[in-house]
């Protein structure tokens, strides 16, 4: 191919990806089996999610990053669907807040405690009905508090206000076919999508409006993926009508011919595409093969550079990205993916070799932190703000987690799940205010409520004990302490 010939400067050019040793990989997990395009696999700087084989419903398994080795099959999971899940993404605002989308219609939003899952988590702080058919993509917004994307195979996209549980904006006459992916653009006031019937678009939510649109990006008929780049430029990926990979590159102002198409190979997993606005680099998974190809993006001519392929044994079920504020600074560090196999996830490093032990300025630019540059209510007036940055400097100290509150039945800390699909029998009059009941059996339920409370403060107290201990350990087994 003739676009891996040309020698060009790049500090990316020696980018190389490495697997971690054995004991740094999560091992023994029943990676979901469901044929869905998705990552399965969602990761930030305190917990790696994964999308699993549950019976009777669907289920992700939450661990915190230092929790590497074997994991128990007891494990708890987040297990409050009647369906698989399909999706997963973590908050970008709230480290402990992650929304799921299933097979049974819903989306589910949760909050994990802040150690890790003691117990199986059942109720959700927020459940979002408003699809008819299975939901297959959950997106936040990039830089607006609690402002969620779904969207279904109901061809319909659904935006929510998480905090309210209301449902914001309902897009249903914009895809005629199932909807491929989703992707915000970096600050969130317009998002592109790839859709079976061949075309990008890109869409307005606020107005409801389609921008512009590409059909045929890819002439194939297999799946294609549609993502924003920081300068507003669109990166696909997709298929040929001879079924090769290709990738293209694309200027939403003129869609007419792409700015770059390349073909790849003809394998037929779907292409995952992961870009790092930071580096503008992108990197390219394809679902079922074993390699990670990465480009390059640049403002002159061919655009796409090709630097290299990481390649492995192991063909890959899923794949999640870290974001830049989670990766070791000092090593050098500018992305790490998680790829799942069959039965374990396994991080994989991509490193630019530096002989220098200083803070390379080059390699990281302020990145994207976990404050939210707006409230849900300023975006639905029109306001849009870019993300707000931190340096990586210093070494990046996650702030202190607030929860997030549910104003429409209450918040989290009511006795009552928030808005769970149906309360358990006998979990209807815990509170002290609500039905009036004869003062025996008011008194009496006020103790059993009481009781549960401590026990479920003691489980807890215990579950970060056990945390604590397990991390203590660990590290006097590296050596480290």
């Amino acid at each position: 191919m003739s676009f891996r010939k040309v020698v060009r400067q790049s500090k990316f050019r020696h980018v190389f990806g490495q697997p971690v040793k054995n004991d740094q990989c999560y091992e023994d997990i029943r990676v979901s089996r469901v044929t869905w395009d998705s990552g399965f696999c969602a990761v930030n700087p305190k917990f790696v999610a994964v999308i699993v084989e549950a019976s009777g419903g669907g289920a992700f398994l939450v661990l915190p990053l230092n929790k590497t080795g074997r994991v128990d099959k007891a494990h708890p999971t987040v297990c409050g669907h009647t369906g698989p899940v399909l999706d997963i993404d973590w908050c970008p605002h709230d480290d402990e807040v992650i929304a799921s989308g299933s097979e049974d219609c819903s989306v589910m939003v949760w909050q994990i405690p802040e150690n890790g899952l003691a117990l199986p988590l059942t109720e959700p702080v927020v459940v979002l009905e408003g699809h008819s058919k299975r939901v297959g993509i959950v997106t936040w917004h990039p830089t607006a508090r609690n402002v969620l994307l779904s969207a279904g195979c109901d061809n319909v996209v659904l935006i929510w206000n998480v905090a309210t549980a209301e449902e914001l904006y309902r897009l249903e006459d914009l895809h005629p076919d199932l909807i491929y992916n989703v992707c915000w653009n970096r600050n969130g006031s317009l998002f592109c999508s790839a859709c079976k019937d061949k075309t990008v678009r890109v869409i307005d939510p606020r107005r409801g409006t389609l921008v512009a649109e590409r059909e045929k990006a890819h002439e194939g008929a297999r799946p294609m993926r549609a993502i924003f780049l920081a300068d507003g430029k669109i990166f696909t990926t997709g298929f040929s009508r001879m079924s090769e990979r290709q990738l293209a590159l694309w200027d939403p102002e003129h869609l007419e011919e792409p700015m770059a198409l390349q073909e790849l190979d003809s394998s037929n997993g779907a292409l995952l595409p992961f870009y790092d606005p930071d580096t503008n680099v992108v990197y390219v998974c394809g679902k079922g093969d074993s390699s990670i190809r990465y480009f390059e993006i640049t403002s002159e001519a061919p655009y796409v550079h090709f630097l290299n392929t990481f390649t492995s044994k192991e063909p890959q079920r899923g794949m999640g990205c870290m974001p830049k504020r989670g990766l070791e600074v000092s090593k050098c560090e500018i992305a790490r993916f998680y790829k799942l196999h069959e039965r374990k996830c396994e991080p994989i490093v991509m490193t630019v070799p530096r002989k220098s032990d200083l803070f390379q300025d080059d390699l990281y630019p302020d990145t994207a932190g976990p404050e939210a540059a707006l409230e849900a209510e300023e975006w639905v007036k029109g306001r849009d703000a870019e993300p707000l940055l931190i340096s990586l400097r210093e070494a990046y100290v996650p702030s202190k987690q607030r929860d997030l509150k549910v104003n429409r039945r209450g918040t989290l800390q009511d006795s009552r799940p928030a808005s769970a699909p149906s309360a358990r029998p006998g979990a209807s009059g815990g509170g002290s205010g609500g039905l009036t009941q004869p003062s025996g059996e008011a008194a009496q339920l006020q103790e059993v409520a009481r009781e549960l409370r401590a026990l479920r403060a003691l489980v807890q107290e215990q579950g970060q004990r056990i945390a604590r201990l397990e991390e203590q350990l660990s590290r006097v087994e590296n050596g480290e302490a």
